[in-house]
């Protein structure tokens, strides 16, 4: 195995010190020997590294070093040279590793290229290099397979574009629609013809974009080596005055001696690497300690919307049926077929099925149509679940869940029996209860201006942006528009992005601080990033941002009461009141100091926390009774059509529910959550808003069972208006105070944020 030189160069420096040490209680002249070795043996090198420097007209810490390391040697300072040398081998090794890995590896993006497709000649299908591939040619997408080749569309598809927009629904094309090259071929097999070559395509774009983005990064100006560009010069000055007016060459010596840069060398690494340490405890992995220190200069973030603001994945949060169909009975039926299918929407029905409590049967014969939905026979029906048939005759209530649709920006699940649609499932992908909380700290932490990027349509992004309170919104943004706004952002600021799909890559790699979500994220985009949070919880970007701030206020803290006391000693070594030797112990003592305080950085990050099995158990509930909280909605719709056995039925199922689902939870949380949460918040007055909230709900809900035990066997027609606008209040309380609990609440818990969101997607 072959080591790098600089690791070569610390174990080196590191064995001629810890032998010095050894020897020195019997020979101290051999511990000087090796000692000062130690100090020749990073003095080398670090001559070399400055000559490079000055021939690029630039200077810092490694200068410094080299006057330190050789004025430990003209003064016989052999064990703080040897301490100076393992620094400065230590900062040289870090410093590489980062270098490495700073062209930001793009193998990801490469990787998902396609390097193969399928060409129709003369009735046959054959199968080349994608570089083979030019404008003209008839290229077929089999199911499955990514899009080679930028073209327009023969006949119909269905695409999965979120490696492009980062919607994870697939989108419907039609015939001479323009299909981008990079899109995944989400239905049947396709024709396709080329309009480009594939290095001329959208995805080699993105790979290119990425690529120039990585390369036009500046590389960023270390903390010390600022410091030294004015410390250097000043400490040379003092030095040559010292001599000059005093004819003495050793007070020049002593001056340097006790400018030894450990305060910039020791110091301000031992900050950021104890932030980085802290904020990998935290959840976030930071890549290097540049990153760390912009992301504590950071003023504006630019992030993505789906799968970083939302969750990323859709769920079923109403069911609207056909006249004599319950909710339970339409999601078994979809269960039944879905259970099959690998498709995302499948999972939501699986998911809305087993919260209902629904035990899940076997349909047969079950065949997937791409595209279109799955069908299969159930009890001798024959059932279909997906996509409406363009054309089909839609009665009244279809028409009236499709507005419903289109009014809460839903995309919905029809399910169809013997040909008739006998429910509309509505499903959306919902936001992250996390998220809201996460804007108001980041926006404390100083970040004042955050930009929503994203693939998405205007209103669903418009809808977001509103609920979790952003400065701006981009929708329908391809990688270049996000890569063009990050460049603009960081032309007026330090620009933080968040991302976690193929198409944040090119962003993520030209912001100041890319920061991916690594749970659900792409390769692409956590290789492209600075930073990545590991687990799911958007919550620890404002953990990072905080951490980072307080490394970086520690590290110019450390930097500067050290320097400041260097200039001190300096100046007393020139008027001859500190000899070089008396030097070099004052100077050790500012390094103790300084590496002390910036050893605070590793300090456990002040982060509100709470009870966590308890929050975890009604967050559960809160997902277990969301079935519940949509038949009230369903109850008060069922109302609209006038009194009968349907609204009857939907009106007394929900008022079971809440009764023997909500009023519990609810009342488990204000004996057994809520005092808890009083002492972790330190009064109990913090609670108190969300317990007005429960009296309210109790109310309304014995205001509900009055009306039921008014008309025992059928509602009358006098109690409509009085019986919606109670069931109405009913879901908009509901609504209100489940999304305050989850954001206020279940956020404190360390597992928290994890799926559990019910706001707006």
């Amino acid at each position: 195995m072959k080591w790098p030189r600089e690791t070569l160069l610390l174990a080196a420096i590191a064995l001629l010190l810890a032998a010095g040490g050894a020897v020195w209680p019997s020979t101290p002249m051999l511990a000087d020997i090796l000692w000062g070795l130690a100090d020749g043996t990073a003095l080398v090198p670090a001559i070399v590294w400055v000559a490079k420097d000055l021939r690029a007209h630039r200077w810092g810490a490694d200068l410094l070093a080299v006057l330190a390391l050789a004025s430990t040697l003209a003064v016989g300072e052999f064990l703080a040279g040897a301490i100076i040398a393992l620094m400065v081998a230590t900062g040289r090794l870090l410093e590489a590793a980062a270098q490495r890995r700073a062209g930001r590896d793009l193998s990801a993006l490469l990787e998902r290229a396609p390097t193969t497709a399928h060409l129709r000649r003369d009735g046959q299908l054959d199968t080349v290099e994608v570089g083979l591939v030019a404008a003209g040619d008839q290229v077929v997408v089999l199911p499955g397979e990514i899009v080679p080749v930028d073209g327009l569309l023969i006949g119909e598809g269905l695409f999965d574009e979120s490696a492009l927009t980062g919607e994870g629904v697939p989108v419907e094309r039609h015939a001479g629609e323009r299909v981008r090259s990079g899109v995944v071929n989400a239905g049947v097999a396709v024709d396709i013809h080329a309009t480009a070559a594939a290095d001329a395509s959208t995805y080699a774009g993105v790979v290119a974009l990425a690529e120039q983005a990585a390369a036009g990064t500046a590389p960023v100006a270390r903390l010390a080596d600022r410091i030294a560009t004015w410390f250097l010069p000043a400490a040379l000055l003092i030095a040559g005055l010292a001599w000059a007016l005093t004819g003495e060459p050793e007070r020049a010596v002593a001056v340097l001696v006790t400018a030894t840069p450990c305060p910039l060398l020791l110091a301000v690494p031992v900050a950021i690497t104890a932030g980085m340490s802290r904020a990998s405890r935290a959840g976030v992995v930071v890549k290097d300690g540049a990153a760390l220190e912009l992301l504590g200069l950071a003023h504006t973030l630019t992030m993505d919307k789906t799968g970083t603001v939302t969750e990323g994945r859709p769920e079923v949060f109403d069911v609207r049926c056909a006249p004599g169909v319950t909710a339970e009975e339409a999601l078994a039926v979809a269960a039944a077929v879905e259970q099959y299918s690998p498709h995302v929407l499948a999972s939501a029905v699986l998911r809305a099925a087993h919260r209902a409590g629904i035990t899940v049967t076997g349909a047969e014969s079950v065949s997937e149509e791409p595209g279109r939905g799955a069908t299969g026979r159930l009890d001798g029906h024959l059932v279909r679940v997906g996509r409406r048939v363009d054309g089909a005759t839609m009665p009244d209530w279809a028409r009236g869940a499709a507005r419903r649709g289109r009014l809460d920006l839903a995309s919905i699940i029809w399910v169809e029996r013997d040909g008739l649609p006998i429910a509309a499932l509505l499903v959306r992908d919902r936001i992250r209860s996390d998220a809201a909380r996460t804007m108001r700290r980041l926006r404390a932490s100083g970040l004042n201006t955050v930009v929503l990027l994203t693939g998405d349509r205007v209103d669903n992004a418009a809808e977001v942006a509103g609920l979790i309170g952003v400065d701006e919104v981009r929708a329908e943004a391809s990688p270049a528009d996000k890569i063009e706004r990050v460049r603009a952002e960081h032309e007026r600021a330090v620009t933080v992005m968040v991302g976690d799909g193929v198409n944040d890559a090119p962003a993520l790699a030209a912001a100041d601080v890319g920061i991916a979500l690594g749970s659900r994220g792409s390769t692409a985009a956590v290789r492209a990033a600075d930073a990545v949070i590991v687990d799911d919880r958007i919550d620890r970007l404002a953990d990072a941002v905080e951490i980072a701030r307080r490394t970086r206020r520690l590290a110019v803290q450390s930097a500067g009461i050290g320097t400041a006391l260097s200039l001190l000693a300096m100046a007393a070594a020139a008027f001859g009141w500190l000899v070089p030797v008396a030097g070099a112990v004052v100077q050790e003592a500012i390094d103790v100091a300084v590496i002390l305080n910036a050893l605070r950085a590793l300090r456990r990050h002040r982060r509100l926390s709470g009870p966590d099995a308890l929050l975890r158990r009604f967050s559960h509930e809160h997902e277990e009774l969301m079935p519940a909280r949509a038949a009230v909605r369903q109850a008060a719709d069922a109302l609209g059509e006038g009194p009968g056995p349907a609204a009857d039925a939907a009106v007394r199922r929900a008022y079971r529910l809440l009764t023997e689902r909500v009023l519990p939870h609810e009342l488990a949380e204000e004996t057994e959550l809520y005092p808890v949460l009083g002492e972790v918040l330190g009064s109990p007055e913090g609670t108190v808003t969300m317990s007005r909230a429960h009296a309210e709900i109790q109310r309304l809900v014995r205001r509900l069972g009055r009306h039921l035990a008014e008309s025992p066997h059928a509602i009358q027609p006098d109690q409509l208006d009085d019986l919606r606008a109670t069931l109405y209040g009913l879901d908009a309380i509901l609504t209100l105070h489940f999304a305050q609990e989850e954001e206020a609440y279940f956020t404190l818990s360390s597992a928290g944020g994890e799926g559990h969101g019910h706001g707006h997607g």
